[in-house]
């Protein structure tokens, strides 16, 4: 019989202990965020290296044209360029990796410290970094006066 009482008591309790538990109406989304950025590897420091951060957003679903084999349903896209570009922006000047005398380890490592403490501070507001995808675009033909090293870093946090 006590045994009865035991198991009852324990069950109520356990419903009274769900009861307090309340499920969030975004549980599970995620909200990402992207920070590029571009740092210089002209030759004499010509170039011009910088950390960008959208601050507003854009729905790609108004920029994009659905093709399909059906030409005659196709709709392009009427979209002017100005309405696809960001003005509201974060835009934080980097150091060249050249200067000069060639390449510039301070440099480097200045613009180290700085991509540092915006991932320190993204982290700080709730942000997760999630991705980093690193690329290189140089001429490479006679001169190669022209490249850009170019780092996409992604955030993400749960709302």
């Amino acid at each position: 019989m006590k045994k009865n009482y035991l198991f009852i008591a324990l069950a109520i309790l356990g419903f009274i202990s769900f009861s307090f538990i309340t499920k969030s109406d975004k549980s599970g989304q995620v909200e990402y965020k992207v920070v590029t950025v571009v740092e210089s590897i002209v030759p004499n420091g010509l170039g011009r290296s910088r950390m960008i951060s959208a601050n507003e957003t854009k729905d790609y679903k108004e920029f994009t044209t659905v093709r399909s084999d059906d030409k005659d349903s196709d709709e392009k896209n009427k979209s002017k360029r100005n309405e696809i570009r960001v003005k509201n922006y974060d835009e934080t000047k980097l150091l060249n990796f050249y200067n000069l005398g060639g390449i510039r380890f301070q440099n480097i490592a200045a613009n180290d410290a700085v991509m540092t403490s915006k991932v320190n501070d993204m982290v700080a507001q709730g942000w997760e970094l999630a991705f980093i995808n690193t690329g290189v675009e140089s001429e490479g033909g006679k001169g190669d006066g022209k490249g850009i090293f170019i780092t996409r870093y992604t955030f993400k946090r749960t709302l």
